[in-house]
């Protein structure tokens, strides 16, 4: 990088040390901005790059709780409250052993230009704990969404801050975390949490929306070339909320995705995957995906192995982060994927994206490809300040047209950057300046 962005750069390490996920984050998109950056005077003399990379707030918090057995535990609680500048804060909450500084702050900072890129009008943020929902009763489940919101529910309201649900904060925990909330504010402010359930503020159609959104990005991608997701082959990895729906939303438009992983190893299944078992085994009995091979005729569980070699068209890492690094993307072009989208966040290591690129693969960041989510949040938000509830056809429609234009803003923004088909320079700089506009607009605050 140029020598007056790498300073910038080094100050950050600085600040933020031994917190990689953060570093790589920003450097990622301070290398994909630097002829931007460069050559806008008024963003060097404001500051707009140290002041985006500060959070505006940090919130750590300790998470005690009983256990079945009335043991008493302790875990980490984190809100980073990153960027206000388009509106309240808005990110999910993370509860997972994984969690920690590092990870809630690079996922607050991915979640402003993500965000942005929306045109709904919200800011960054994120939060989470280390604790582990998995194989934990519904009452301590309970027990630990309620002393998390104790302390939580003194940074968020619905023009403050509304967070939503990530990975291990499905509809149970944000049942749970609402009811505390309430108890505690004393009021029914249905638009401080969205992800709710239908029946009490929740909007139809968010819980597809990620990886709904995700599918949709793609078919915007391959319709550039005149193509669609129809009778493509996909690889998806994970078994998670994103990952069931986008594979729900390909078969669908006529697609196939053959293979689901979790920690344990992966599925390949030839067939494609039957997505009512895949939620029976997941949402329902919380279970495994090994336990899915056990069952259907021609999967085959590979324990411990990723999905990366199985032949396909398209590649969707719906997983976690850095799940994917430069040999799995070497691996796919191998076997002839021509397009990767993430569904998680950051899944593709910098090594991972630069093969990728290299290799003429179409690629699309996260903070585009996975925006249906957070874009679904806020209309979630839209119907609870008006007191409505909008059909699913309504929603899935305006999902559509949110993606569409996220995608065209992409391609515009790269093409004007010189970059003509970068989605992720696209992705990076269009969210970046709506940001960094505003914030010059509104004076150094």
């Amino acid at each position: 990088m140029d020598a007056r962005l790498e300073a910038v750069y080094e100050e950050a390490l600085k600040r933020n040390p031994t917190q990689p996920e953060f570093q790589q984050a920003v450097r990622e998109v301070m290398e994909s901005l630097e002829p931007l950056l460069l050559s806008r005077r008024d963003y060097q003399d404001s500051a707009i790059l140290e002041r985006i990379i500060e959070p505006e707030r940090q919130i750590m918090f300790r998470v005690a709780w009983q256990d079945d057995d009335n043991k008493v535990r302790v875990n980490r609680g984190y809100r980073i409250q990153f960027n206000s500048t388009l509106g309240p804060y808005k990110g999910g909450l993370r509860f997972h052993p994984s969690v920690t500084l590092s990870v809630i702050k690079f996922l607050g900072f991915e979640q402003i230009f993500k965000n942005a890129l929306t045109g709904q009008g919200i800011g960054g943020g994120k939060g989470g704990s280390d604790f582990d929902p998995h194989g934990k009763s519904d009452d301590e489940v309970m027990r630990f969404c309620q002393a998390f919101m104790m302390e939580l529910s003194r940074h968020i309201g619905a023009d403050v801050d509304v967070p939503a649900g990530d990975i291990g904060v499905g509809a149970r925990e944000i049942g749970y975390l609402f009811g505390q909330y309430k108890r505690i504010a004393n009021r029914n402010e249905a638009g401080v949490l969205t992800g709710k359930a239908v029946g009490w503020g929740g909007s139809l159609g968010r819980t597809e929306a990620t990886g709904y959104g995700l599918v949709m990005f793609a078919n915007n991608m391959l319709a550039e070339r005149g193509d669609s997701v129809e009778g493509k082959t996909a690889i998806v990895s994970g078994s998670g909320n994103v990952a069931t729906y986008a594979i729900e939303k390909l078969h669908q438009l006529g697609g196939k995705a053959v293979s689901i992983s979790d920690s344990g190893g992966s599925v390949y299944d030839p067939d494609g995957i039957d997505v009512d078992l895949l939620k029976l085994i997941k949402e329902v009995r919380r279970g495994r995906v090994a336990e899915y091979a056990a069952v259907r005729p021609n999967a085959e569980f590979r324990a411990g192995q990723k999905v990366w070699e199985i032949p396909a068209d398209l590649a969707l890492p719906c997983a976690t982060q850095n799940e994917v690094d430069a040999n799995d993307v070497r691996a796919m072009h191998h076997h002839g994927i021509e397009l990767v989208a993430e569904g998680a966040n950051m899944p593709l290591t910098p090594g991972a994206i630069e093969v990728a690129e290299n290799s003429k693969m179409l690629f699309a960041p996260g903070k585009a490809a996975n925006a249906g989510g957070v874009a679904t949040s806020a209309l979630e938000m839209q119907q609870n300040a008006s007191l409505q509830a909008w059909p699913a056809d309504v929603v899935e429609e305006k999902l559509e047209g949110i993606m569409e234009d996220i995608h065209s803003t992409c391609l515009t923004t790269a093409e004007e950057l010189d970059a003509p088909g970068n989605y992720m320079v696209g992705a990076n700089a269009a969210g970046f300046m709506k940001v960094a506009d505003a914030m010059i607009q509104q004076g150094v605050v």
